[in-house]
């Protein structure tokens, strides 16, 4: 992954939560300079606070140089925090957004005609495992799209889109993925004990299992459905619960249904 060592100008956090702090951390250990960095946080936690004796900015009256504001504020307050942050932007400054449900139309009329990219970053981003959908305006350069690409990298993967209308899709899949995970250990768990193990071994059991096979599918070049079938012997006991799971009305078909009810709601949110 390329660095940030080269980092010209200041690069504006606004927002300093979980993502946005996960994002500042991986920065930084990108080799931006923290005397580049600054922070607008009216509560920032400890932890961003601390970064002040590494020389980050924090809440400064004024900055003058800005080469990227980054918006990672949650989307309900956008309408009050983002406009203001339009006397930051200079002709060659990129805003690059984090928050949920603002559209590039919003952003356009929130900080004028700039160059803006408008991401979906999901959870696993707070340790550096997440992925994230971009897609950027036609103002954006090759070299602002690289940077923001950098940028985005500190806290996964990143995939680009040119159609804006995909980041709906996109925000079903992975951005509210990561919770179809946690209630699929949930509900293995509850399963586990309805045949007997004991409540909080079945816990366990299942939490490992579903982070197990998540890591050995990062780890795999190969298919999750050759990964699936792998495991599963002819007639043995997985053959015997995915004939349940794979019938015409079991997951894939549960899934589908979720997924477009998430998208739905995304196109809702979004305006």
């Amino acid at each position: 992954m390329a660095g940030l060592e080269d980092f010209s100008g200041t690069l504006v956090l606004v927002g300093a939560g979980k993502m946005g702090g996960a994002m500042l951390q991986g920065w930084l250990a990108l080799g931006l300079d923290p005397c580049k960095v600054a922070v607008q946080e009216p509560q920032p936690a400890p932890e961003i606070a601390a970064l002040a004796a590494r020389g980050v900015r924090i809440n400064p009256a004024a900055v003058d140089d800005a080469r990227v504001v980054v918006l990672a504020v949650k989307p309900q307050i956008a309408a009050a925090v983002v406009p203001p942050l339009k006397a930051l932007l200079r002709p060659d400054t990129v805003a690059v957004s984090i928050m949920a449900g603002k559209t590039l139309q919003f952003l356009k009329g929130a900080l004028g005609d700039c160059a803006i990219v408008r991401s979906i970053p999901n959870t696993p981003a707070a340790i550096g495992r997440g992925i994230t959908v971009a897609v950027a305006n036609a103002k954006v350069s090759a070299a602002q799209r690289a940077l923001s690409d950098t940028l985005l990298k500190s806290i996964g993967a990143v995939e680009w889109v040119d159609d804006e209308g995909l980041i709906d899709a996109a925000t079903a899949v992975s951005g509210s993925g990561p919770a179809y995970v946690f209630l699929l250990a949930e509900t293995l768990a509850r399963a586990g004990a309805a045949v007997g193990l004991p409540a909080d071994l079945a816990a366990r059991l299942a939490r490992a299992t579903v982070a197990g096979a998540g890591e050995l599918m990062h780890r795999s070049a190969l298919e999750a459905a050759t990964l699936r079938e792998n495991v599963t012997s002819p007639n043995g006991t997985t053959a015997a619960a995915l004939a349940i799971l794979m019938a015409p009305d079991g997951l894939e078909a549960l899934m589908a249904k979720a997924v477009a009810a998430a998208t739905r709601r995304s196109k809702e949110l979004a305006g």
